[in-house]
């Protein structure tokens, strides 16, 4: 049995991964495909995998698409190229006619070349924002007066908050709008008693009562870090800790100061799940994160996040309310990516930091195993990563490419055949180097 549920998880990985992965390079190459289209030049194959292929058709335009065997990519091979990486074949081009020449990517004038290579990354980033921003409008906006949604079940008796009741104050503190970003809600939560109980004021059918609730921040598991200790010790979204090395513990900033002065070390919980009590095992990873400075910081994490003990009321949002927070996700994922990969070159944080094919799978399947719209979240993660990465100016990938024409636009001519050879080679290597060097983390890196 054993066995076979460690099968049925490698299997959803997987196909988590696939779907992902399958979603993303679509968005990618059809930016490439519809762009190059529109900017006349003809696409003769969009595939997603490699190797044989499964199901083909071809549009009215002379586009045959496809989907092959090997899921782990695509792409498009535009008129005249020699091959799916966009060889070309001059010597065959420089005898076509100048109409059907100009239908190739080496024919086209250097605008319609530049604007179809760049078409791809642009194209993940506008996903990425659309499904942000399609998420934060599902989810709705907290708003003031806070109003109790729905409550998550706890183990602590003696509670009288209900449904529609609103916050006025907890222990005769006045509940904080904490919508408001330079509300000091730690300052709010740490002036709170530490115990399991607390005395809220709530408006309930438009009087002030005084009624018995649990802490603002008890020890919920509210969500999962992917590939964290929480996570492959068996820690579960609704999951209370209730005991930590032998001692009860009541408050979530009770756990994160023992968890990060461990060191490492490996730590006894007792975990409350659906009225019963599980005894765990797990040991604290580090983890570098951003710091106001810019730079990094050193903690020691099991990967779980905290949260209220009950949803709050929402309220529609505006499209472009919710479109300006997803730009401004979108915009966060690419700057922590940039900022990540500095500090790993200089060694200020872990190379362990850079996940591999393995590392990724293993997110995808987490985050799909935690409900749909983590999964719509962490595609729309990976393809901004995507869209990034294809920008680095390394040949072989969309930003060496973009290099290339600047060169062409300033020199008035292209690089010549043999420099562009060495890059490419030079582009590939380095790029398989840094595949290689992921896998590695992905295997030998705790």
């Amino acid at each position: 049995m054993p066995l076979i549920a460690e099968f049925g998880n490698l299997f959803f990985i997987i196909v988590a991964f696939v779907a992902a992965l399958s979603v993303i390079v679509a968005i990618h190459e059809y930016g490439h495909y519809i762009v190059g289209r529109w900017c006349g030049i003809k696409a003769e194959v969009f595939s997603i995998g490699f190797g044989p292929v499964l199901l083909a058709r071809n549009d009215r335009h002379g586009t045959r698409w496809q989907v092959a065997a090997l899921p782990f990519g695509g792409y498009v091979k535009f008129l005249g190229d020699a091959n799916a990486a966009s060889g070309t074949g001059d010597d065959t081009l420089s005898t076509l006619p100048p109409e059907i020449r100009r239908q190739t990517m080496i024919g086209a004038p250097l605008w319609a070349r530049t604007a179809t290579v760049a078409a791809g990354p642009v194209f993940n980033f506008i996903f990425s924002i659309a499904v942000f921003g399609a998420v934060m409008l599902g989810q709705g906006k907290v708003e003031p007066p806070f109003v109790i949604d729905e409550i998550t079940p706890l183990p602590v008796t003696g509670l009288d908050l209900r449904p529609g009741d609103e916050l006025v104050a907890i222990e005769g503190l006045p509940f904080p709008d904490i919508t408001d970003p330079e509300t000091e809600f730690d300052e709010f939560t740490q002036a709170l008693p530490v115990q399991e109980r607390l005395a809220y004021d709530v408006r309930r059918d438009g009087e002030i009562v005084r009624v018995a609730g649990p802490h603002i921040t008890p020890n919920l598991v509210s969500g999962l870090v992917p590939r964290s200790a929480a996570f492959d010790a068996g820690l579960r979204q609704g999951d209370v800790i209730v005991g930590l090395e032998g001692a009860p513990i009541y408050v979530f900033d009770e756990l994160r100061d023992v968890v990060e002065s461990s060191e490492g070390r490996s730590l006894d919980l007792k975990v409350w799940r659906e009225g019963e009590i599980l005894d765990l095992t797990l040991t604290p990873r580090r983890s570098d994160e951003p710091s106001e400075d810019g730079g990094f910081e050193t903690h020691w994490r099991i990967g779980i996040t905290g949260g209220l003990p009950f949803d709050l009321q929402t309220t529609s949002r505006g499209l472009a309310d919710a479109t300006g927070d997803a730009v401004v996700q979108t915009w966060s994922v690419i700057s922590g990516s940039v900022s990540g990969l500095y500090h790993m070159v200089t060694g200020a944080i872990s190379s362990c930091n850079m996940s591999g094919p393995i590392g990724i799978a293993e997110v995808s399947g987490n985050m799909a195993s935690q409900g749909i719209d983590s999964f719509i979240w962490v595609i729309a993660a990976l393809s901004t990563a995507v869209g990034l990465l294809n920008l680095f100016p390394i040949p072989v990938l969309d930003g060496g490419h973009l290099v290339f024409y600047a060169y062409e636009a300033v020199a008035g001519k292209p690089p010549s055949e043999r420099a562009l050879k060495l890059m490419m080679s030079f582009g590939l290597t380095l790029i398989l180097s840094v595949m290689l060097f992921a896998l590695f983390n992905d295997i030998f890196c705790p």
